[in-house]
């Protein structure tokens, strides 16, 4: 029997339709997975604020996801996405939250300035730069190199078409939005117009950075790229020495930040130019930040609430759904690479 016009269009659309919805999954994925690392699986919130994600997706997943849109679509790579990372993190805690200028952020009399201030910006050098990591690394990297591996077949192409790229640009806006009210809604802090104009050329700046950044790949150096076990192991120990040092050092603090972060730059660089770097070492290097945060939240204080039996039952859930998560993405992964 003959198929109809509208049949063989159907039978024709479908593997569009299939290929858009190949790139969708991943997209929701990290859309979630994003926030759910940057605030739960830290211990920064307990599981009973979980139904938060509904507010924070919208910021941390679709800020992510943007990012990583955006660079794959640029054809550049991870220093790209770090750079953008820390565009991110002046976006959210200079406008959204305000945290980089408020001396008593939400009332919560955390003192986050006052460790090596510097009264002629209004800033706390350490809380800054903490700030730059917490988000480049883990709000935006760390969450991309894990779903990213899970998806090997489409792990450096774009998910999203232009329509969905504008749904999310306008999802992560209405996020920002929102969470800016629910915060001044606590803390009726404004900073001033010059750290706001400031904040905002920085993050022109470094967003240029990011598509000026010169495009490189494996080169032929000395020896092959390591097991994937060293940069995990890596990162694990990077992660976890840097969410140890104690505030309270100052300027000492910062400098402290600033060595782990030249060191593992170093080696990942170093690395990551030898023939055989893949995704496999990609998932490592997530692996390590994630497990550095999932463990160290059993040690850390949630911003809200008291500390029971349940914030501890949480933490558990959150790090071994993260262990999951990296098992999944290294089956995925190593049956890519063979």
């Amino acid at each position: 029997m003959p198929m109809s016009e509208a049949d063989v269009v159907k039978v024709e659309a479908s593997p569009a339709r299939q290929n858009r919805w190949k790139g969708i999954r991943p997209a929701l994925g990290l859309f979630f997975v994003a926030p759910l690392i940057a605030e739960f699986l830290l211990g920064n919130l307990p599981i009973k604020f979980l139904p938060a994600l509904i507010l924070l997706a919208p910021l941390y997943g679709g800020g992510a996801l943007l990012i990583r849109e955006l660079v794959r679509r640029a054809g550049r790579g991870w220093p790209s996405i770090l750079v953008l990372g820390m565009a991110y993190a002046i976006f959210e805690e200079a406008f959204t939250t305000q945290s980089l200028f408020n001396p008593d952020y939400l009332k919560l009399n955390l003192h986050l300035l006052a460790p090596a201030y510097i009264a002629a910006l209004g800033i706390g050098g350490w809380w800054t730069l903490w700030m730059f990591n917490v988000h480049a690394i883990w709000s935006i990297a760390t969450p991309i190199a894990l779903v990213e591996a899970a998806v090997p077949d489409r792990a450096r192409s774009p998910w999203l078409g232009r329509v969905g790229l504008a749904v999310v640009t306008c999802v992560f806006l209405f996020g920002a939005v929102m969470l800016t009210v629910v915060g001044y809604r606590q803390d009726h802090f404004v900073a001033s117009t010059a750290q706001f104009v400031g904040a905002a050329a920085a993050v022109a700046v470094l967003a240029a950075i990011a598509f000026l950044l010169p495009r490189s790949g494996p080169t032929q150096g000395q020896g092959g790229a390591p097991s994937a076990w060293m940069p995990a192991v890596a990162t694990l120990a990077f992660g976890s020495a840097a969410l140890l040092v104690p505030k309270e050092w100052g300027w000492g603090a910062v400098a402290a930040v600033l060595g782990l972060d030249a060191v593992i730059a170093a080696l990942v660089w170093t690395w990551s130019q030898r023939p055989g770097w893949g995704l496999k070492h990609q998932l490592a290097l997530g692996a390590g930040t994630a497990l550095a945060y999932g463990w160290h939240a059993f040690v850390q204080h949630p911003a809200i609430g008291p500390v029971d039996a349940s914030v501890r039952v949480g933490n558990a859930i959150f790090l071994l759904s993260a262990i999951a998560l990296i098992a999944f993405a290294a089956k995925r992964a190593g049956a890519a690479q063979g």
